[in-house]
């Protein structure tokens, strides 16, 4: 019976043809599209991975995320340091990193921290980051730079290179900092999220360039700054005593001694906890906080909201891979039933050399199974060529990350309902065989 129905659909070939490509591709786009969301995911988990908790200024949870982890926005006005120190002393902090953000190179994300970020951040479920070339940067090097992967593959970077920085995200650029050039230290090894793609500066760089651009020009006239009866030089001799006792002050107080540089003002913290129960608890002292409005963001938490945000656009996405899915099946049976009326004189003398009305019947449905069964290999084979091509492209662009297991659990779940979906869908045109007389199929009908 198979290789019978092997040979009939080899003499038809064309319309067998098209019909095992609309099959295919409808599985290729289904298996795509869960491999995407599944990408999409686990780059965005990854891209989190070992932060219990982010403090930013007052705002939507999903936008601290995208702003602190993914460089995307902002948080708003900042946090000072202050709260940051508060935070970092607190019982059940393990570890605190400070985050800046606000400028960029060439459209990539340039954010402000110090060595601390290179300790304890983690991607792709607990990964420390490492370095492919040079080193991070230490407190004493304030012009220094660590960039991304994505950022030396694209500009052809190296340890050494030096870069200048731009006021604004993404791509639009308000102000060209050239006058405070940063030179490269350190180039990550990928990592296949955001990492890739952000330049990191000290925090003393990133406030110095700053504070230089807002601090307001001196009026010579003005009877503050000009020096009398020869004071001046003493009044500066002795402000300048008097911060020097004020980072004595700060190198004996506060838990912020080990940062260095402490910025007036940054635009996030990322926490780690000894113990994970205490987040919730420290959440809420956050949240109150009275002398600071800030918000504290579960990660994973965020990530939920976020897609809840997009589960419209996936439900969409799939909603139209299983439509491409049925157009393949109907498109089946279109083609099976409008060869029935040609292949009358075929099943005629099929029935009278002894072939009963049930084997026409199975010999129908063993063409259909034949079709499915094609274009579920060459859907197969598609999204496996499609993932070799495209997934250096999505890593490198997007940090997505399709893989190789083509055949999970849910993918051969798929592919068999796709199959008893064509089984099916050949009852149609098998019934209407099954119910042909054999003098219909010997009588020629002009």
């Amino acid at each position: 019976m198979l290789g019978f129905s092997l040979r009939s659909l080899w003499n038809r070939r064309f319309v067998a043809g098209l019909t095992v490509l609309a099959i295919s591709l409808s599985v290729a786009l289904i298996l795509g599209v869960e491999r995407l969301r599944d990408g999409a995911r686990d780059s965005f988990a990854n891209s989190a991975s070992g932060i219990d908790l982010i403090v930013a200024p007052r705002g939507n949870s999903v936008q601290i995320l995208m702003a602190t982890v993914f460089g995307v926005g902002g948080t708003g006005t900042g946090m000072t340091w202050e709260s940051f120190e508060w935070l970092e002393g607190r019982p059940e902090v393990a570890w605190a990193v400070p985050i800046q953000m606000g400028d960029n190179h060439r459209g990539y994300p340039v954010i402000g921290t110090d060595a601390s970020y290179f300790e304890h951040f983690r991607h792709s479920g607990g990964q420390p980051l490492s370095l492919a070339a040079g080193s991070s940067f230490t407190g004493d090097e304030a012009d220094a730079a660590v960039i991304g992967a994505e950022v030396a593959a694209r500009f052809g970077y190296a340890p050494g290179a030096v870069i200048v920085n731009a006021h604004g995200s993404g791509e639009v650029s308000f102000d060209l900092h050239d006058d405070a050039p940063f030179t490269i230290s350190g180039v990550l090894a990928p990592t296949g999220t955001a990492v890739d793609r952000m330049v990191f500066v000290t925090l003393e760089g990133f406030d110095t360039l700053h504070a230089q651009e807002d601090a307001p020009l001196a009026d010579p006239l003005d009877p503050a700054t000009m020096p009398a009866d020869g004071h001046g030089e003493d009044d500066a001799h002795d402000d300048h005593d008097a911060h020097d006792d004020h980072e004595e002050h700060g190198d004996h107080e506060g838990t912020g001694a080990g940062h260095g540089h402490e910025p007036d003002r940054i635009n996030a913290v990322y926490v780690g906890l000894i113990d994970r129960t205490s987040v919730l608890g420290l959440q809420r002292a956050v949240n109150e906080r009275p002398s600071d409005a800030l918000s504290a963001v579960l990660p994973a938490v965020a990530l939920a909201e976020l897609w809840g945000i997009t589960g419209t656009a996936e439900r969409a996405m799939r909603l139209m891979a299983w439509a491409v899915a049925l157009a393949g099946m109907i498109g089946m049976v279109v083609m099976l039933s409008a060869t029935l009326d040609t292949r009358r004189r075929e099943f005629a003398i099929l029935r009278s050399v002894g072939a009963t009305p049930a084997r026409i019947f199975a010999l129908i449905v063993t063409e259909a199974a034949v079709l499915t069964a094609a274009g579920l290999v060459l859907g197969v084979a598609l999204l496996t060529v499609a993932t070799f091509v495209t997934d250096p492209i999505l890593s490198a662009r997007f940090g997505l990350r399709l893989g190789w297991n083509v055949f999970g659990a849910r993918e051969l779940t798929t592919l068999f309902v796709i199959f008893c979906a064509g089984l099916f869908a050949s009852l149609i045109p098998a019934v209407r065989v099954y119910r042909m007389t054999l003098a219909d199929g010997l009588s020629v009908r002009l």
